[in-house]
């Protein structure tokens, strides 16, 4: 049946970190028409379980260090509270929505059984952090990904080199890796180990279809094969058949429709039976098109608690420390390009958290602004250099270009007349020196940045937007919706349900973007490449194997938290597989 886009609504649903936004848009003109957010209420679970028995109970099972978990029927509670409330806001019919689309943050996995239900979710796994969703910012199997990399390169596998060299800690294999090592009996109950932008089209749908943008860029699905059973049995025997016995599943097409509205989620969401799905998605991946930014040279920057770089290709190329390149990845015809950093908007509101005194905090009471508005008022009106501070912004580990969880933030500089917001300012330009670490990687291998267009809650910091032109001397463009990936999600929702006939079309109708808002000047520039090749020494240093100080830190640091007694009435922490070997 042909679409009549003039009264066709479609509906976004973006699953982020903390929360999961839902977004009512008209397919006609992208117009977005009524939202609701819903924070998930075990929100993330880092130092201990806060669901399960135990935590009932009042005994919550701690987490060893850099675990981060999450719980599968908070999404679910996602699509019963936000989807309606969004619908109300609008104003609309239900009748006239004809397709919903769904992003996640990535690499989020959930173990389940064949028929999708999460192991945490089972009497017998409620406890046992193994059977929770690993979200993206898991970085405990960081020890399994340096072996995956290491024996990639001692083989020769071609597909290393599609990933910059390096595979991520936050990836498929890594943390199924670790599952199997740490928890033999939650790995052999997992008959599927499934990506949460799969897992909850499943639950819309009653259809697993693995997307091709997870499976290419988090699964190391490349040229249509995933890696060997000889290499996987190279790893750990009992790994041989992870992708036959767990992963490997029909891939759906992005944009295309994964399956149709079950009855049950119509119960859930109050749209109509039978619409169309569209295949999961990325949420990074889905904001290229909601910025209508999918031309080769704009590389999209989503910048919210960490950044993703995303961009198209006309041509395969080979980029150190990317986090992959996968063939119509973002848009169907073009190589789409991902890298990322691990931490900034994380960084800013640690620093605000823990090293801000109380008389800043009162005067931005006082002032009626945020912490985060006054320091940067404070840190607006500063020369350039003028804090003598160098800072590396690592403190939720390197994505890229150097692939490391294991390496932790540094400020070079600090002395007694060091004030919160010098130091404030030097973690504003510590994450765009490390966004142009990514932009030269790429200029150098022949992938060329025309254009920065940035998305996310970032963008309305104003001095943070003209750092990162001055620092990346590009244009800097903006997107003209505060709903990036849930508008991508709603495009693709159109696609998927006939309305336009490709992304790119859909995007070029619905997508919004502010060109050039910021534009690089020339003295500021110039004062930032000064303290760009101060950062690229201390990025290098520490960074490249000349001073191996970060990575034995963690050593004792995880040393320590394993021999610390537990608290009264507490589960023993898991010692990581890696650690009982050292």
């Amino acid at each position: 049946m042909a679409v009549d886009p003039t009264r066709a609504l479609v509906v976004g649903v973006d699953y982020g970190t903390l929360s999961g936004r839902a977004v009512v848009v008209r397919v006609a003109d992208g117009a977005e028409l009524g939202s609701a957010v819903y924070p998930y209420p075990h929100a993330v679970m880092d130092r201990v379980l806060t669901a399960g028995p135990a935590a009932d109970a009042g005994s919550p099972v701690p987490l060893p260090p850099d675990w981060a978990l999450q719980v599968p029927a908070d999404y679910v509670d996602v699509l019963k509270i936000a989807v309606p409330a969004a619908l109300r806001e609008a104003g609309v019919d239900p009748a006239d929505v004809i397709g919903i689309g769904t992003d996640f943050t990535a690499c989020t996995m959930v173990p389940t059984t064949t028929d999708g239900t999460p192991l945490c979710e089972l009497p017998e796994y409620a406890d046992r952090p193994h059977a929770y969703i690993k979200l993206w910012k898991h970085h405990a199997a960081q020890p399994h990904a340096d072996r995956i990399n290491a024996l990639a390169h001692e083989r020769g596998e071609s597909w290393i080199t599609r990933y910059g060299g390096l595979i991520s800690s936050e990836w498929e294999f890594a943390k199924g890796l670790q599952l199997l090592e740490e928890d033999r009996e939650v790995y052999d109950a997992t008959e599927r180990w499934v990506e949460a932008a799969d897992w909850i089209v499943w639950q819309l749908s009653g259809q697993y279809v693995r997307n091709a943008c997870t499976a290419g860029y988090k699964g190391i699905l490349q040229d249509g094969h995933y890696p060997s059973p000889e290499f996987l049995a190279a790893l750990n025997p009992g790994f041989a058949d992870f992708v036959a016995d767990k992963l490997e599943h029909p891939i759906g097409q992005l944009g295309a429709a994964a399956g149709r509205l079950s009855a049950q989620a119509a119960g859930w969401t109050g749209l109509p039976e039978g619409i169309a799905v569209a295949v999961g998605n990325v949420d990074a991946h889905v904001t290229a098109p909601a910025a209508n930014a999918v031309q080769p040279g704009q590389m999209v920057a989503i910048m919210g608690t960490s950044t993703c770089h995303v961009m198209n290709g006309s041509a395969l190329h080979e980029v150190p420390g990317m986090c992959g390149v996968v063939q119509g990845g973002i848009v169907e015809g073009l190589y789409g390009y991902e890298a990322g950093q691990s931490g900034v908007g994380d960084i800013f509101g640690w620093f605000v958290e823990h090293g801000v005194p109380p008389i800043y905090h009162a005067e931005a009471m006082r002032r009626g602004e945020s912490v985060h508005e006054y320091l940067t008022e404070l840190a607006a009106q500063q020369a350039i250099g003028e804090h003598g501070l160098i800072a590396l912004d690592w403190h939720s580990g390197n994505r890229s270009v150097l692939v490391d969880h294991e390496l932790s933030g540094v400020v070079v500089g600090q002395t007694l007349a060091t004030r919160p917001e010098d130091t404030y300012r030097a973690l504003l330009e510590a994450t765009a020196f490390g966004t142009r670490v990514i932009v030269e990687s790429f200029q150098d291998s022949g992938v060329p940045v025309t254009e920065f267009v940035v998305a996310g809650g970032l963008l309305k910091n104003r001095l943070l937007m003209q750092i990162y032109s001055d620092v990346t001397r590009l244009p800097l463009s903006t997107i003209a919706s505060e709903q990036g990936p849930a508008l991508g999600s709603a495009i693709h929702a159109a696609v998927a349900a006939g309305a336009y006939p490709d992304v790119r079309t859909a995007a070029a109708a619905m997508g919004k973007v502010d060109r050039a808002v910021y534009q690089p000047i020339e003295e500021n520039s110039r004062a930032y490449d000064a303290l760009f090749a101060e950062y690229k020494t201390l990025h290098d240093y520490f960074g490249r194997g000349a001073n191996d100080v970060m990575h034995r830190l963690r050593a004792i640091r995880r040393q320590a938290t394993a021999q610390r007694p537990p608290e009264p009435g507490a589960a023993e922490p898991e010692t990581p597989a890696a650690d009982q070997e050292a």
